[in-house]
């Protein structure tokens, strides 16, 4: 049973995301920064990866950056450790380009101290002695600021040149954000540095972040799977980035899987109205058993899985109808089997270029 339409939802807009971006292009014309969280296991980086591939493409510069030190996008374009500078990590269709970015909190911050006080050596001396993580660890909202940060700085910068019409830097940066649990306070850096700092660069950097990220040029998009955990975590961060102001883009239901068989043949197998008789008849004339075996094991098992299918399949539908009744635009990927290398990552761009997130 394929994931039903979109529900309707009371004065809200009807169309489901392909219907979307048939009519109006993109879904969000004006965002430059797409930040993708979703609970751990549920795909954010490898959507966050294929967003920034699907941006890129006819000749654009896009920066993808992560926060949380995990080198996850290393891993997925199966490249050394990203330092922390932006370098090119793939060419895209038409002349495209994806640089990544590591954002260190440590290297943030003697960034930071060189940039706004000018301390050069005094700021690795700092670092020699443990300053560094003192600060970034005991004080939780100045990380998030110096991460933050670094991604505004990203998005701001214009290209060399003279003159206040330069272009940007980047055409588009996705952020590889962290998960629904904790993107609420990673976001709302104002709120978190409040009782730290209430006056002075970082309160004043808190600021001109908060303008950003809660402006059209930012979306929050979130990556869940059709399971009652990822979907819940999804809804409460909805609501989470909502009370606070920002924005929030498409909900991304990833690895989404087909019906491939015919809905009443699920629905017998999974209620036990297919004879073993009939599935041994039809594994002997395929020859995957032998006409003097019995195969009871095979027929079993096939039964068994058919029925696990169905009842899967049940689930996403269930879930993708809580989705839908939130009223956001759902964009969905498919399960891929192998894998995701660098063509699945393709395939993934292909599907959100088709569905107006790019």
């Amino acid at each position: 049973m394929p994931p039903a339409p979109a529900a309707a939802v009371p004065g809200g807009d009807q169309r489901t995301a392909d219907e979307r971006a048939g009519e109006d292009g993109l879904l969000f014309p004006a965002t430059r920064l797409h930040v993708v969280t979703g609970k751990g296991g549920t795909g954010k980086t490898t959507t966050a990866a294929a967003l920034a591939v699907a941006l890129s493409r006819g000749g654009r510069r896009v920066l993808l950056c992560e926060v949380e030190d995990r080198q996850g996008i290393a891993r997925l374009f199966g490249i050394p450790p990203l330092p922390y500078e932006e370098r090119t990590i793939a060419a895209t269709a038409g002349g495209g380009e994806v640089l990544a970015l590591a954002v260190e909190p440590r290297a943030a911050l003697l960034e930071y101290l060189t940039l706004f006080y000018k301390l050069g050596r005094a700021g690795r001396a700092l670092d020699k002695v443990g300053a560094i993580d003192f600060a970034t660890t005991v004080a939780p909202g100045v990380r998030d600021v110096l991460l933050t940060g670094k991604v505004y700085e990203a998005v701001r910068r214009r290209r060399p040149g003279r003159g206040a019409e330069r272009p940007p830097a980047y055409d588009a940066v996705v952020l590889d954000a962290p998960p629904t649990g904790r993107i609420g306070r990673f976001l709302n850096v104002n709120s978190e540095v409040s009782g730290i700092a209430r006056v002075g660069p970082v309160a004043s950097q808190a600021e001109s972040v908060m303008r950003v990220l809660r402006s059209a040029e930012t979306r929050v998009h979130l990556v869940t799977l059709l399971e009652e955990m990822p979907v819940q975590e999804t809804l409460d961060a909805v609501a989470e980035l909502e009370a606070v102001g920002l924005p929030v883009g498409a909900v991304v239901v990833d690895q989404i899987r087909g019906d491939t068989l015919p809905v009443q043949l699920l629905d017998d197998a999974l209620s036990g109205r297919v004879p073993a008789s009939a599935v041994r008849e039809g594994l002997v004339e395929a020859r995957v058993v032998r006409p003097d075996a019995s195969g009871a094991s095979v027929v079993e098992g096939l039964l068994a899985e058919a029925g696990e299918h169905d009842e899967r399949l049940a689930l996403q539908e269930r879930e993708h109808e809580t989705l839908a009744a939130t009223g956001r635009p759902l964009v969905e990927l498919p399960l891929l089997p192998g894998g995701v290398d660098h063509r699945g990552l393709e395939v993934l761009a292909d599907r959100l270029t088709a569905q107006g997130l790019a």
